[in-house]
């Protein structure tokens, strides 16, 4: 028995909607992937089409019903797995029938696998292909997994009648119950940093704890920037009696989404020191973990469960990939934004998806949009953007704020008010008017613009899903808003999953322009830009902490580039593109050392 994943990728959440229900499309494949359960409506929506398109006997879950969060995500991922598994019975059979479904799916799967060498075995013998085939696909075919992704700061309080519900009830705290009490076995991605209330209220559920198997039915994957956040919030969970399944590791700023960008730390030396210090991380938890758990009276793995380590964040050639694997001994890489043009794996709008195609290096940004008050990945020509323009050109400002997933500013209300909402918008622009007399034209514009950049991502990032798949759209127009990485403008047309696969795995080629930057450079280049727009936008005092933090940001810069130039040395890939390395290395160590960090007033 071949006790392998299928596949050396995965496919990585994307915005609340984009990767919805990916596992309905391609985890009959052996493809994993993740999607959001933060929002509960636009599960609920998902779920109510899903059960009529199967004629499956799924019930709508009102608002008014106790516990409706939760309770919608649980039925949405328990019916997900029963679509899975009747996709994947009938997968199964149609491939031990079939011989042109079954070379078909051989192709998808990589070159160094021991299930397509053993098919591909199977199928040169040529005798009772038929049953032969059945007895080793029920053997060593397993669909791919039903992940979740919880984001961990996205926890406001909620309400009842003015009466603030207990935190159980909070938005993140409810999406855990959700996938909790699902009948899935699968794993929950936790990102966007560590929330001890959240990490604690894990230890009320059974399945997060090992079995006397040592099998964990419902796993923990910390999405991570760098070790020391790795090594602090698994030995939290630790001492809770809770493992961390895997750490998946992504750029700061070379992603999708919101990102949260490093103190200069660079993907490269980040992976070498989890390659490093895995052991570490191992060891530490387990003994945090065993002692946690003979306090509770638990069943006490006698060795270290297994522990994975993946990586995501601007991957776009095979080279790349196969370079992740075989370098950091990686379990698996994160394949995003590039699936964001193929219509078999995700939700979105034909519009969308072309104006992804058509999109340049310039179009795609780092953006001020998101409430949270963290830089956001996008793409201009949106039909939020053109919409909100639309808004602000008739001197309107804001959404209408429906689902208030975001509403956790707390300046003017014990209930929280999102930033991107008229009610905020127009208290700050009417405090702005009052004081428009101490600030030169554009000073004050400057500072508008600092309150009306903000986005409504709760609509905007689940509205594609609803006008592919004809849900009708309620309330105030607000268009798309997507979240691709800067890695998408190399990747120009829409593109079938057999196609994205065979180029993840070297067997075919789906970028059209030769001169694309390699991950690590496109990566530095985000970082120095990044550095030298913080400085030149700072307003405030130069204290001496924000000085030590450029210095220190400039500082890993610096050794990641010497990282980088020992690491190709040695290494035996990218050797048709060394010699434009070296070259672009030493141009953005020169563009470095030549900024100049200002000194204390």
């Amino acid at each position: 028995m071949i006790n392998k994943p299928l596949h050396s990728f995965h496919i990585p959440v994307m915005g609340l909607s984009y990767t919805i229900d990916t596992p309905i499309r391609v985890a009959q494949y052996g493809i994993s992937s993740v999607i959001s359960i933060i929002d509960d409506e636009i599960v609920e929506k998902m779920k109510n089409f899903y059960s009529k398109k199967f004629n499956l006997n799924y019930f709508g879950i009102s608002v008014k019903t106790n516990d409706y969060r939760s309770k919608r995500i649980t039925d949405y991922l328990d019916m997900m797995d029963d679509i899975v598994n009747e996709k994947f019975e009938s997968f199964k059979e149609e491939i031990s029938k079939n011989t042109v479904a079954l070379k078909n799916f051989i192709a998808m799967l990589p070159n160094t696998s021991e299930l397509k060498i053993g098919l591909q075995n199977i199928l040169n013998q040529g005798d009772y292909i038929a049953s032969n085939i059945r007895n080793f696909i029920e053997k060593n075919l397993v669909a791919g997994s039903i992940d979740v992704n919880i984001m961990t700061k996205v926890d406001k309080d909620n309400y009842k009648d003015n009466e603030q519900l207990p935190v159980i009830y909070n938005d993140a705290h409810a999406s855990l119950r959700g996938f909790a009490q699902s009948k899935i076995s699968s794993s929950v991605v936790l990102s966007a940093g560590m929330n001890p209330r959240l990490y604690s209220y894990i230890e009320e559920f059974e399945d997060f704890f090992p079995d006397s198997n040592n099998f964990i039915k419902k796993k923990i994957i910390l999405k991570v920037s760098d070790f020391r956040s790795a090594m602090i919030q698994g030995n939290f969970l630790a001492k809770k009696g809770i493992w961390v399944s895997e750490y998946r590791i992504e750029s700061g700023l070379n992603c999708g989404g919101h990102a949260f960008a490093t103190d200069g730390l660079l993907l490269g030396p980040i992976m070498e020191e989890f390659k490093a210090k895995k052991n570490e991380l191992i060891s530490s938890a387990h003994q945090l973990m065993i002692n946690s758990l003979k306090q509770k009276g638990k069943y006490i793995p006698k060795k270290p469960l297994k522990m994975k380590i993946s990586v995501q964040g601007g991957v776009g050639t095979s080279e790349e990939h196969n370079f992740l694997l075989e370098t950091y001994q990686v379990d698996s890489v994160g394949w995003g934004s590039p699936f964001l043009l193929v219509p078999e794996a995700t939700s979105m709008d034909a519009e969308t998806r072309n104006l992804l195609a058509k999109s340049k290096q310039n179009d795609f940004y780092l953006s001020a949009i998101s409430p949270l008050g963290v830089p956001f990945n996008t793409v201009k020509g949106t039909s939020s953007e053109i919409l909100k323009h639309q808004k602000e050109a008739r001197n309107k400002y804001g959404s209408s704020c429906p689902k208030k997933l975001l509403a956790l500013n707390k300046e003017y209300s014990p209930q929280g008010i999102c930033t991107a909402s008229k009610k905020y918008q127009k208290i700050k622009l009417d405090e702005l008017e009052s004081l428009k007399s101490e600030f030169t034209e554009e000073q004050f514009q400057s500072k508008k613009n600092i309150i009306t950049d903000k986005a409504c991502l709760c609509v905007g990032l689940v509205n594609s899903a609803y006008l592919e798949n004809g849900i009708e759209i309620k309330g105030e127009k607000q268009g798309v808003v997507i979240c691709p990485g800067p890695n998408l403008a190399y990747f120009d047309k829409e593109l079938s999953l057999s196609e994205m696969v065979s180029h993840i795995y070297g067997n075919g080629n789906v970028l059209s322009e030769a001169d694309r930057p390699n991950m690590f450079l496109n990566e530095l280049k985000m970082y120095v830009d990044y550095l030298q727009e913080e400085i030149s936008n700072f307003s405030g005092d130069r204290v001496n902490p924000q000085i030590k933090k450029w210095n220190t940001f400039k500082a890993n810069l610096l050794e990641g580039i010497n990282y980088y130039q020992e690491l190709f040395k040695s290494s035996s890939f990218f050797k048709d593109d060394i010699k434009k390395i070296y070259t672009q290395l030493q141009h953005y160590k020169i563009e470095l050392e030549n900024i100049e960090i200002p000194k204390l007033n």
